[in-house]
């Protein structure tokens, strides 16, 4: 039994990759505002809560035990590896680091920091001059930096999904609309008709697909 639960406990690998990426996501986002630190916060408590049962505690392997083990008697679900879910449960055979699923992720994860690190610099160039952000991925959606930090946790689900992340995603999605249409009103207060054409033509998280083959706004 100590032989696979060698791959939790693992409490500093939990301490170091939660500091590394809250950091890393820091260097992005680089929060300002008391709103800046809520939906830094919430992405933060994600990425807690996703390496803690990545090599502190398993609890979706736990609860789940029963139905893993009668389903797939051949798998050591208390190894490293097991933790990938969806590779697993979808007969990945190889190094689940390589299976489609966890490919995928990075996709998600590294194209979420990108949008939120292009977003953050738009928006700061568009406040010190004192006007709206509308250029670069402002041009696509009004909030890419939401769309960014639910892009990276959709990202980590696929890559190692968990019972508290899952849970934790659909609310933290409903706090970045949240916080998005708490801004819209800002917005619409201090630059009034500019704002209203801007919404008009420019969707709130899902870009349009002309736009995206590269169509003006």
């Amino acid at each position: 039994m100590n032989e696979p639960m060698s791959a939790y406990g693992l409490w500093s690998l939990v301490l170091i990759n939660s500091i590394v990426f809250i950091m890393f996501a820091y260097t992005f986002f680089k929060p300002k505002t008391a709103r800046d630190w809520r939906s830094f916060g919430a992405f933060s408590a994600f990425l807690v809560a996703l390496f803690t049962e990545m090599y502190g505690f398993p609890l979706t392997i736990y609860f789940m035990s029963g139905w893993l083990q009668s389903r797939y008697p051949t798998v050591d679900w208390l190894s490293h590896d097991a933790g990938h879910l969806l590779e697993m449960i979808f007969g990945w055979k190889a190094n689940p680091h390589f299976g489609p699923f966890h490919v995928l992720s990075f996709v998600f994860i590294a194209g979420g920091f990108m949008l939120i690190s292009n977003a953050w610099y738009v928006l700061y160039r568009a406040q010190r001059e004192k006007s709206l952000a509308t250029t670069g991925t402002y041009s696509y959606v009004r909030h890419p930096q939401y769309v960014g930090f639910i892009m990276v946790m959709f990202g980590f689900l696929l890559q190692w999904p968990t019972i508290l992340t899952l849970l934790m995603f659909p609310v933290l999605v409903w706090m970045y609309i949240r916080l998005a249409h708490q801004e819209e009103r800002e917005a619409l207060t201090e630059y009034g008709d500019v704002y209203r054409k801007y919404t008009a033509r420019v969707p709130g998280f899902f870009p349009r697909i002309s736009r995206l083959m590269g169509a003006p706004t």
